[in-house]
């Protein structure tokens, strides 16, 4: 047996970890969560992304271009979070 996994603490600690976070008798509805957790995190990474983009662009096109993007990325936010509702 390696070492430190005799410990007790040790092995409650995994149990935990392994545990699911969220608990619920409806499967799917924490899957549709999860799935909507997930593309908001994406498009925040991603708006995240563009915004910085845009604060460093100097061509008037692609400045055009990052601001159409955020519009749409703030649209698509706005629509998860009114699904959501």
């Amino acid at each position: 047996m390696a070492r430190g996994w005799e410990s007790k603490s040790v092995e409650e600690q995994q149990s935990q970890f392994v545990k699911p976070a969220v608990k619920s008798n409806n499967p799917s509805e924490t899957i549709e969560s999860r799935r909507r957790a997930n593309d908001v995190k994406a498009l925040q990474l991603q708006r995240a992304r563009v915004a910085e983009q845009l604060r460093q662009a100097q061509n008037a096109r692609f400045i055009e271009l990052m601001q159409k993007e955020l519009e749409f990325l703030d649209q698509k936010l706005r629509s998860l979070a009114s699904s959501h509702n």
